[in-house]
């Protein structure tokens, strides 16, 4: 008969062993959200796959918040993380540090992620954007690739924290 796992069975690490442990080589920049809950979850599955650190651009609201602990569960305990009030600047560090700059968004350049080729030897950035005007026009021309998630539905768009979660296993699966 299957049973369910309990927590103590499932050999998780504590936070102190998660901020010493290898960390994939990838940012997550989010850029003016609005949603504590996106917030959150975008803490709790970087902290699910090991993500190096989250940034906080524009309005992203902040922890400690009440609305975002609840979606992640801890998480802005154990994942690394950074308030910058503007985009740019958060880019060009990362481009200054050597990462890709990757910007989640349907452009006319954009490229599919199933069409995308991670390269384990780089570093990314991934840029999720407003869940109303998507990346912020001013920092368009610094990115250095767009990728679209394929959508079948009637729907243009995902949630944020779910096109995350997808785009954040992508590369965690290629990365480690």
């Amino acid at each position: 008969m299957v049973q369910k796992l309990k927590l103590e069975e499932l050999n998780r690490i504590d936070i102190e062993t998660f901020k010493k442990v290898e960390k994939i080589p990838l940012v997550i920049i989010l850029d003016n959200l609005r949603s504590m809950h996106n917030v959150g979850a975008s803490f709790r599955t970087a902290d699910a796959f090991l993500i190096e650190k989250i940034i906080l651009c524009g309005i992203t609201p902040q922890p400690p918040h009440r609305e975002i602990h609840k979606a992640a569960l801890g998480a802005t305990e154990s994942v690394d993380w950074l308030h910058e009030n503007d985009i740019n600047t958060a880019i060009n560090d990362y481009k200054r540090r050597g990462y890709e700059i990757i910007g989640i968004e349907q452009t006319t350049d954009s490229v599919m992620i199933t069409d995308f080729s991670i390269d384990k030897s780089k570093k990314y950035a991934l840029i999720l954007g407003n869940e109303v005007e998507g990346i912020s026009d001013e920092a368009l021309a610094n990115i250095d690739t767009f990728l679209e998630i394929p959508q079948l539905g009637t729907k243009h768009s995902l949630n944020v924290s779910v096109c995350g979660g997808i785009v954040m296993w992508e590369f965690a699966k290629a990365l480690k």
